[in-house]
């Protein structure tokens, strides 16, 4: 760039001659060549670019196979974390305890009188019963996909209990097939479904069962003294404990039928092979269906209850949720 010593007074300017000389006989330049001569390398850069961003798109929107867990997490529409759906492997061998559900016995170093795992006061429940079970009548159609296996069940109550009280043993059943044809509950895995049968052999047992019958050995055990449920896998049988049933768990707040909902979900998901407990993984969110609701559903108390389990003494503490997809 030249500039007059005089920008105000100077000689007048002067029309500079072009420096390209003029050719004859040459064709002039395209107009992709006016665009190169023009914008330089980013005539190419951009075209590359907008390419570049079509292909994404296009990977984006098209169907594709995940290259996540099979059991992907969710948000729910007001943001809120739905809880884990992430239940770790799936067991189908003869391996691990024979009884599952029910933390260890531990060290004795634990503190058995954990508040959030006490039952609370309530209505009446049996005590004792038969050690026997009878079929509740009736049986559903299959409700899932089934891809990997259909799963059928029947409902039973132990023998010598009067389920009068909390409606009878219809009452109970019905709770049981509702729980479990709800598309938040395991046939949203599109691998499982499920259905009740009342005669021939089933998956595995759904039993409704006394506290004393629970808390044998050869049942679910009380080695920690703290009314359970549990899966029993050497007898098939998912021992579900009456006086859980009749006055729920701490955790839930007087929700005695989402408790209810959480207790068959939860041992279910034991038999057909989620096997090992989950943690809360949110300060606040929503407890994933595998942890140890009963016993709470803050870390730390289950944490207190197995000092060698999956729980991390962490201080989160979640909501009670009684379904494996809460936002499915």
């Amino acid at each position: 760039m030249r500039a007059s010593w005089d920008p105000i007074g100077g000689e007048p300017s002067r029309v500079r001659p072009s420096r390209r000389p003029e050719r004859t006989g040459v064709r002039s330049r395209s107009r992709a060549g006016r665009l190169v001569a023009t914008y330089g390398w980013r005539a190419y850069a951009v075209p590359f670019l907008v390419a570049v961003t079509v292909l994404a798109v296009v990977d984006v929107v098209q169907p594709g196979t995940p290259t996540t867990s099979t059991v992907a997490t969710s948000t729910s529409a007001d943001g809120t974390d739905p809880g884990s759906t992430d239940f770790g492997s799936l067991s189908t061998g003869a391996d691990g305890p024979d009884i599952i559900g029910v933390p260890p016995a531990g060290d004795g170093t634990f503190n058995p009188a954990v508040v959030s795992g006490s039952l609370p006061d309530g209505g009446t429940f049996p005590v004792t019963g038969a050690g026997t079970w009878h079929v509740v009548p009736g049986s559903t159609g299959q409700v899932g996909t089934g891809t990997t296996s259909v799963i059928k069940y029947t409902v039973e109550v132990e023998d010598g209990m009067d389920t009068t009280p909390f409606g009878g043993d219809a009452a109970v059943a019905s709770l049981v097939d509702q729980t479990l044809a709800n598309p938040k509950s395991w046939t949203s895995d599109g691998r499982f479904a499920l259905q009740r049968i009342d005669s021939g052999t089933p998956t595995f047992r759904i039993s409704l069962s006394s506290q004393m019958t629970v808390r044998a050995d050869d049942e679910c055990g009380y080695q920690i003294e703290l009314e359970t449920s549990c899966y029993n896998r050497t007898a098939g049988r998912v021992v579900l404990n009456v006086a859980r049933w009749v006055r729920g768990a701490i955790a839930f707040q007087g929700d005695t039928g989402s408790y209810r909902q959480y207790m068959v979900n939860h041992e279910v998901g034991h038999a057909i092979g989620f096997r090992q407990h989950q943690p809360c993984e949110s300060d606040g969110g929503l407890a994933p269906v595998m942890m140890q609701q009963t016993f709470g559903v803050a870390n730390d108390a289950i944490a207190a209850l197995d000092p060698a389990g999956v729980v991390p003494a962490n201080g989160f503490t979640c909501r009670f949720n009684p379904w494996p997809f809460p936002r499915g």
